[in-house]
């Protein structure tokens, strides 16, 4: 029992090293080792969007991110708006996917869009 497994066993090295010699990977050869963290680009700081000075007759979209409840939120943050400024449109969406005429609709007709991430 012994005997077979040390065969097994080398036959299993001899596989290997067969395969990677066949592969060009002969002792004394280099390759090359790239480090996956990379160098992230600089930031470039941007200004924040400027407050509405009001709500009302704007049109403000809501954006579901996909997470698990976003859409639950958004739909209670619907009624909110509903009941707090009437005159306000509220759209509710997702952003996922997001097809280029929706972009076009946002930057034609939106006021403001908020996008939330559900947890």
């Amino acid at each position: 029992m012994k005997l077979r497994m040390a065969a097994v066993a080398a036959l299993c090295i001899s596989l290997v090293c067969g395969i990677a010699a066949a592969q060009g990977y002969a002792q004394g050869s280099r390759i090359t080792v790239y480090n996956p963290m990379g160098t992230p680009p600089p930031i470039q700081m941007k200004a924040m969007a400027p407050r509405l000075d009001t709500l009302d007759g704007k049109t403000i979209y809501l954006l579901s991110s996909g997470f698990p409840n976003s859409d639950n939120f958004l739909l209670v943050l619907k009624e909110w708006f509903a009941d707090n400024h009437p005159k306000t449109s509220i759209v509710v969406s997702t952003a996922m996917g997001m097809s280029a005429a929706m972009k076009a609709e946002i930057n034609e007709k939106g006021d403001a869009v908020l996008i939330a991430v559900g947890h």
